[in-house]
């Protein structure tokens, strides 16, 4: 076996093939996020409070963006950017915070599903082709066991690093410390809103964008070879922190900026960009400082960013125009 150029961390050989695989039921996983949407629903309701509301929302914000957008996927996934070592650690731990996965679990799946998309073929459960329940399904509570896959192997900082495996060893406990200052601050209210109800929409939002930016949308590039394209969902991208611009993700995925355009809003990027000015990061990778990708095709395409702010351009303009 040997490196994938453009996955530093897969392995594959002449008999790797990304489109054979059964896809099977994974029990703690459909546990997991089936308990915690149950608890959402059932309880959230009737331990509703607008406290344990804004807790929620600074909780979703914070974990998405500082943790999952910025410490996970820019940072561990992608090594879009450098940092102080602390502070890595401290927004992976935030990323670990969303419930999805430890970080050695998220690169695995992370980057056998980048390996696969950039193939002439690929699985179904990998490209989100199935129907919205069917891939609900799978994604939020089944696992793929590729035949014959390629191996995954993180890089030795990573691969060595002790708080990582801790990590990866106790992800689903971490929410219990934070459930126990929740509750000391805020009771029960809080520990529902700010523990079950967010990893409940925050792992199924992840789903979601994920979904619709496999299938459907505006796009910048189109990149040749690939079985899968990226597409960018735009109104989700202020939720998502930036995630939903797919489209120039699948074209730049070393890049910590994802909203490439003005009116194509990243509050990842913003994040990234305060750290700078802080001195806390460094070596930060754009497009406009990475190598030419030949495969990669420019669309004409004006129509990619956010209605909202153009909606806000435009009565801007319109508002402007009346006082000249």
């Amino acid at each position: 076996m040997k490196l994938v150029e453009g996955s530093p961390r897969i392995l594959a050989d002449a008999d790797s093939h990304p489109a054979l695989g059964v896809v099977t039921w994974r029990p703690v996983k459909s546990i997991w996020i089936g308990t915690m949407t149950a608890v959402a629903f059932l309880l959230g309701p009737l331990f509703f409070s607008w406290s344990a509301f804004a807790v929620f929302l600074a909780l979703s914000a914070v974990t998405l963006c500082g943790g999952h957008s910025v410490g996970m996927h820019r940072r561990l996934i992608h090594n879009s950017f450098e940092c102080p070592l602390w502070l890595e650690y401290v927004l992976v731990e935030l990323g670990t915070l969303v419930g999805m996965a430890g970080p050695i679990g998220m690169m695995r799946q992370h980057d056998i599903r980048d390996w696969a998309q950039r193939q002439p073929e690929c699985h179904d459960f990998l490209c989100h082709r199935r129907s919205f329940w069917h891939d609900a399904f799978w994604q939020l509570h089944c696992d793929l066991q590729l035949t014959c896959g390629p191996e995954f192997r993180p890089e030795p900082r990573v691969a060595n690093d002790r708080v990582y495996d801790w990590m990866e060893r106790t992800w689903m406990w971490h929410q219990l410390p934070l459930a126990l200052i929740l509750f000391a601050f805020g009771g029960w209210s809080w520990v529902i809103w700010g523990v079950a109800a967010r990893v409940s929409v925050c792992v199924t939002g992840h789903w979601l964008i994920g979904h619709f930016a496999h299938r459907q949308g505006p796009q910048s590039f189109i990149v040749r070879g690939a079985s899968v394209q990226g597409f960018d969902v735009p109104i989700a991208a202020l939720l998502s922190m930036g995630e939903s611009w797919h489209n120039n993700h699948h074209a730049y995925p070393g890049s910590a900026r994802l909203g490439l355009m003005p009116d194509q809003p990243d509050p990842g990027w913003w994040l990234i960009l305060t750290l700078r000015r802080l001195g806390l990061a460094w070596n930060i990778r754009t497009p406009a400082t990475m190598a030419f990708r030949p495969e990669l095709q420019r669309l004409n395409n004006n129509d990619s960013g956010c209605p909202v702010l153009r909606l806000i351009r435009q009565q801007f303009d319109s508002h402007a125009g009346a006082w000249r």
